[in-house]
């Protein structure tokens, strides 16, 4: 059965790690839970950056998880509305990303110049986060181009 007949081009079952977009999500799905992993584990001086950096990091690597389970079970062969949410949630997922990843950077600059050590925790962190975002957003792009050419 062809993905316009199904109702998604998205594809369902093992073939989610056959496609380049779908493939994607393994990555965010490692890099999501370093970040959530090393943010849980710095030394952040505000405890509403730490907040929002540990929600983003939370809830990425939940919404993805869930995502690629659906994706892997077939529940978007019966919509075609599927794209859609893959695009909107990837190109939220990348701001959101890209917004901690700015903050954790700016963290670690902060503390390295005011204390004077290196955060080698806090580097990790930022790292990893511009990775995940790059990631989201190269699989935003590539779900507005899925979802352009289904529509």
């Amino acid at each position: 059965m062809s993905a316009a007949a199904s109702g998604s081009p998205i594809p369902s079952g093992w073939k989610v790690f056959t496609t380049f977009p779908e493939f994607l999500m393994i990555g965010e799905f490692v890099f999501g839970g370093l970040v959530w992993i090393l943010v849980a584990s710095t030394k952040i001086p505000i405890s509403d950056l730490q907040g929002w950096l540990m929600f983003v990091s939370v809830f990425c690597f939940s919404i993805t998880t869930l995502l690629f389970i659906l994706y892997m079970i077939g529940v978007q062969k019966n919509s075609s509305g599927w794209t859609a949410v893959d695009v909107f949630y990837h190109f939220i997922a990348a701001l959101f990303y890209l917004s901690i990843a700015v903050m954790e950077a700016r963290d670690t600059r902060f503390n390295f110049i005011s204390v004077g050590k290196i955060y080698k925790t806090n580097i990790a962190a930022s790292v990893f986060a511009f990775l995940a975002t790059l990631l989201y957003m190269v699989h935003a792009m590539l779900s507005i181009r899925r979802w352009k050419s289904s529509s």
